[in-house]
């Protein structure tokens, strides 16, 4: 049910929008009737000194007052540019996750409300905030293991965040349905599925032992890996509220002078970033989803260390095969080859033809043969990709938008450290070894293994599926015998949902006229 506060935020949040000039920064050219006065209008309503700046600071701006809770909808959305459009992403790409500090003294409350003992029991010292972002911030401090004293970082869930955030909730879901209701061509992009992914991130990623929980993962996974780590975790000192891991002593990969004045190899620590994530990609799949680089550091023996995994990502066997085969097709030209794994997979609807869709792959693959191979964007190639499967109707895969994204920006710091970088060539022996143990003789060995143990499991279920087909059909034949009838408490719960949506109708009309007189008097 959408309360008379969600109609008031979603306006209110429509109002600075326009104030700082956001929808005036959108293109509006083309748009008529309608959508073209209202943009026009919106161009009206800008402050003056709001126009002066290109879109990606208003934005930013109008996101800093709406607070924490856009900050975060503006850095999902960037994930989603098949949501918002290329250009929108990457606008909101650019989006800062830095807020100010809050007192020392809410941090404490927090660490003893969550861990349920004396921060001076668990902390030998705690220092002031040295980051702040949207959902937690980040203490310096020391902690006594079997008498030898060791430096931590405390991340603390800045106070208020959750109730702020399932109240900014309710105004997305009410934005999300409006759209599917009046705009038929954002059904396709399912608005509401999309809030409903972001309601489930944001929730996982503001408690803070699920987050312990992926560093935790992500470590066991790569413990034998070459040059990358994660910070251990401290999980007495761990709970929903609080995450304390080792603190981690290192130069950010964006610090470029640093890093040469350390005598780091530049060229090796941007091969061996694009090899790591492609490792936890394809082997494990399970990766590090916001691997900017001021998440990443370089420790004194050249290791890499990636922080803060708040943001991660999955992909099944099934991903993992789709995306090793697209990239060893481009790489043989076999778009043929590509076309049929988008319809084995089941992404694209038979109804096209595979041979249109692959001379469709064709046109991205032929260009990108003619270029040196160190200009070659694997990211890029991507994006182009889902952008052409669209046109053949296939279905967001959010877990494939992340990981492209992903992509983009582990390929951007690559280039960074190395602007020679060569993806297609460093990529080869991960890529290339993945697909000879999982597409070979081997490969085929363990599907094989892994359908003798599903027909197993399968067969152990046997007696109680047939007990819930008999109990289906009995049901099915009462029903076709004497229809389908509702008892009385379902018929009320009908009736009230009814009055409510009636109701709903009405606080929205008032909303909107106390809204449009507000903003009348204003001017006035």
């Amino acid at each position: 049910m959408n309360t008379p506060g969600a109609y008031f935020r979603l306006v209110r949040a429509g109002w600075i929008m326009v104030r700082e000039g956001v929808v005036a920064a959108l293109p509006g050219d083309q748009l008529a009737g309608f959508p073209k006065f209202a943009w026009n209008t919106a161009r009206l309503f800008a402050r003056r000194r709001a126009m002066g700046k290109d879109r990606s600071e208003r934005l930013s701006r109008a996101i800093a007052r709406l607070g924490p809770s856009y900050v975060k909808l503006g850095q999902f959305l960037a994930t989603r540019p098949d949501v918002v459009g290329t250009e929108m992403a990457a606008d909101l790409a650019l989006l800062q996750d830095r807020m100010e500090t809050f007192p020392k003294v809410q941090s404490i409350t927090a660490i003893e409300g969550s861990l349920g003992r004396p921060a001076g029991e668990l902390y030998l010292s705690l220092g002031d905030p040295v980051a702040a972002a949207s959902i937690a911030q980040v203490h310096e401090a020391e902690v006594e293991r079997d008498g030898v004293v060791s430096r931590v970082a405390v991340k603390v869930i800045r106070p208020g965040v959750r109730r702020r955030f399932f109240r900014d909730l309710e105004s997305y879901f009410l934005a999300a349905r409006l759209q599917e209701k009046y705009i038929p061509s954002a059904r396709r992009l399912r608005p509401v599925q999309v809030t409903e992914t972001l309601a489930q991130t944001t929730k996982i990623e503001m408690d803070l032992r699920l987050e312990a929980a992926a560093l935790s993962e992500l470590a066991e996974n790569t413990k034998g890996d070459p040059g990358f780590r994660v910070p251990s975790v401290d999980w007495e000192r761990t709970g929903r509220d609080v995450l304390t891991i080792e603190w981690i002593d290192g130069i950010k990969l964006n610090d470029l002078e640093a890093l040469h004045a350390s005598g780091h190899d530049l060229r090796a620590i941007a091969a061996n970033l694009v090899q790591s994530f492609l490792r936890h990609t394809l082997r494990d799949g399970f990766f590090h989803a916001d691997m900017h680089p001021g998440n990443m550091f370089v420790d004194a023996a050249g290791t890499i260390v990636a922080v803060d995994l708040g943001i991660s990502g999955r992909l099944t066997k099934k991903e993992r095969r789709f995306l090793a085969e697209i990239l060893y097709g481009f790489i043989r030209r076999d778009y043929r080859r590509v076309a049929e794994v988008h319809f084995e997979a089941g992404y694209v609807p038979a109804k096209h033809d595979i041979s249109a869709f692959a001379q469709a792959i064709r046109a991205i693959g032929e260009p990108i043969h003619g270029q040196p191979a160190e200009t070659i964007s694997m990211a890029k190639l991507l994006t182009l990709l889902f952008e052409v499967t669209e046109l053949f109707d296939m279905e967001t895969r959010p877990e494939l938008v992340l990981l492209q994204k992903t992509m983009v920006v582990v390929e951007g710091v690559a280039r960074t450290l190395d602007p020679a970088f060569n993806m297609w060539k460093t990529s080869e022996p991960v890529v290339g070894h993945w697909i000879a143990e999982n597409l070979g003789p081997r490969g085929l060995l363990s599907d094989a293994r892994e359908g003798v143990a599903a027909l197993v499991s399968f067969a152990r279920q046997a007696p109680e599926l047939a007990a819930r087909t008999e109990k289906l059909t009995r049901e099915i034949d009462a029903m076709a015998e004497h229809g389908l009838r509702f008892d009385e408490g379902t018929a009320k719960a009908i009736g009230r949902a009814e009055a409510r949506h009636t109701r709903s109708g009405r606080i929205a009309l008032w909303v909107i006229a106390l809204t449009l007189l507000f903003i009348a008097w204003k001017l006035v």
